[in-house]
């Protein structure tokens, strides 16, 4: 009886232990962020440049509302620059973020891709789960397609940001591009 008990306590340590385990460490490169562009867009200095160069980094797999889309393109720049940066002496530091890239390294305009991780958090996934962003799969990037979807389904549910029934967004950030260009 004795053994059996113990035999149960080891097992359901090992179903914890495994359940706590991460699913994925990123891999990547660790950029300083000199500035936030918008919502989906970072400028980083890249080191191994000669001479060191500042590059732009498009957030793959979300979609922020164009920044003269009011109120919501300003928000999410400005919720994206709080979660990449600390106060120092009364000042707003931006810190360097793990850019994790997918299959297509690069867009259509040269940008850099990639997802963004900081203190452990992937950024693109955060903006589209508190409402600042929308979900934009785009074959081939697809690593983390399935988590961007259910943070869109949290947000619509919940009601946050763009999904506020208050103060909806009523086009997509592309849709009001084409309109407004």
């Amino acid at each position: 009886m004795r053994i059996r008990k113990l035999f149960y306590i080891v097992c359901c340590c090992l179903i914890l232990l495994a359940g706590c385990q991460s699913e994925h460490l990123p891999k990547g490169i660790t950029l300083k962020v000199q500035r936030v562009v918008s919502g989906q867009t970072l400028e980083v200095l890249n080191p191994k440049q000669v001479p060191p160069l500042i590059e732009p980094v498009r957030l793959i797999g979300i979609e922020a509302p164009d920044l003269r889309q009011k109120p919501w393109g300003l928000a999410a720049k400005k919720r994206l620059e709080k979660l990449i940066s600390e106060v120092s002496d009364g000042q707003s530091v931006l810190k360097t973020v793990l850019f994790e890239p997918d299959i297509q390294k690069q867009d259509s305009f040269g940008r850099s891709l990639a997802y963004a991780w900081y203190n452990g958090a992937l950024l693109n996934e955060q903006l589209v789960k508190e409402g600042y962003a929308l979900a934009a799969p785009r074959i081939p990037n697809n690593k983390y397609d399935t988590r961007l979807i259910k943070a869109q389904e949290y947000a619509r549910i919940m009601g946050y940001g763009i999904w506020n029934p208050e103060q909806p967004m009523r086009l997509s950030p592309s849709e009001f591009r084409r309109q407004h260009h």
